[in-house]
């Protein structure tokens, strides 16, 4: 039996995600092995695994999430924080930051857990900036 074929939407679904590795068959077993970048990507090569009703007899995984260093400035989920310096106000960060001051509300509502005044940031204040 062809278990690549048979499993083709899972392997389809590791290849659009980037899965480091490879699904080679040995014998009357698929064998995925290598890497992704978060636990969200292996569980949609699990859940795509899943969807044949005997794939426990026929798959043998080892998918691992390794973490991917985040860039400096940036938290996770892609957002871009910024620390409050002495001087600053949001539609300087807003110009700075966005390219645009008239930004600043973006900014503020990014940030209503901590702020409730557009005027009122402080130094060392570290906020989220709009993606």
């Amino acid at each position: 039996m062809d278990l690549r074929a048979k499993y083709d939407q899972a392997i389809q679904t590791a290849k659009r995600l980037g899965f480091q590795g490879a699904a080679t068959q040995e014998g009357d077993k698929l064998h995925f092995k290598g890497t992704v970048r978060s636990e969200d990507e292996k569980n949609q090569i699990w859940n795509a695994i899943k969807t044949q009703p005997d794939w426990q007899r026929d798959i043998n995984a080892e998918i691992q999430v390794v973490a991917q260093p985040q860039p400096v400035g940036t938290t996770g989920g892609g957002s871009r924080t910024y620390t409050v310096k002495p001087g600053d106000s949001l539609s300087k960060i807003a110009k700075d930051q966005l390219g645009d001051a008239n930004a600043y509300m973006k900014i503020f509502n990014e940030n209503r857990d901590q702020l409730s005044d557009p005027d009122k940031i402080k130094p060392g204040q570290v906020l989220k900036l709009p993606v």
